[in-house]
């Protein structure tokens, strides 16, 4: 796989993951559809990614710079050290448990900055910012007292939506840049 391919289906994996551990918190009516719905998702991606080309920036002769190099592995280490230490002191010291899926939806928003300066993706930064506001939104619900279900929901499914939405919308991206449509049965 190429490196747009492994970036996708990371973020397409979170992504599912955030809707699976956090739609449990919903109504059964509402979380079996979305837990369906979201590995229904990440099928069609994990498809479409397979079947994807290699994207205009990838394919020219200067060479690409490394995804997965050492500013990759900075940001991703201080994404792992600040979301531990966070959850310490939010469910030993402060103990508001109900806060740690808004302070890790926090976290992986921003680190998605840092991935957008690694990486040169400016576009990235809105899906840093629409999941650092999710988080964000989460830990106010948590310190106000609201139920596990609307933080969950805030703050966990809709971030996994936004990732999913975001590997979609690359997707498309690079398909109509390469002059087909963003369906995997063609791509």
């Amino acid at each position: 796989m190429k490196s747009h391919q492994t970036s996708g289906l990371i973020g397409a994996g979170f992504g599912v993951f955030f809707v699976q551990a956090n739609a449990g918190a919903l109504p059964p009516a509402v979380a079996v559809p979305l837990r369906l719905l979201a590995i229904f998702a990440f099928v069609w991606l994990f498809i479409a990614l397979r079947r994807s080309r290699v994207p205009a920036a990838d394919a020219a002769d200067a060479p690409a710079p490394r995804r997965f190099g050492r500013g990759y592995l900075l940001v991703v280490a201080a994404e792992v050290v600040v979301v531990a230490a966070g959850l310490f002191v939010i469910n030993r010291l402060l103990h508001v448990p109900r806060a740690t899926v808004g302070w890790i939806a926090l976290i992986v928003g921003l680190h998605f900055f840092g991935l957008a300066a690694v990486w040169r993706m400016p576009s990235l930064r809105l899906l840093a910012a629409a999941m650092s506001a999710c988080g964000a939104a989460g830990l106010v619900l948590a310190a106000c007292g609201c139920s596990a279900a609307v933080i969950a929901a805030v703050a966990g499914v809709t971030p996994g939506a936004l990732l999913l939405g975001s590997v979609w919308w690359s997707v498309r991206t690079a398909a109509r840049s390469a002059g087909s449509p963003a369906r995997p049965d063609r791509a």
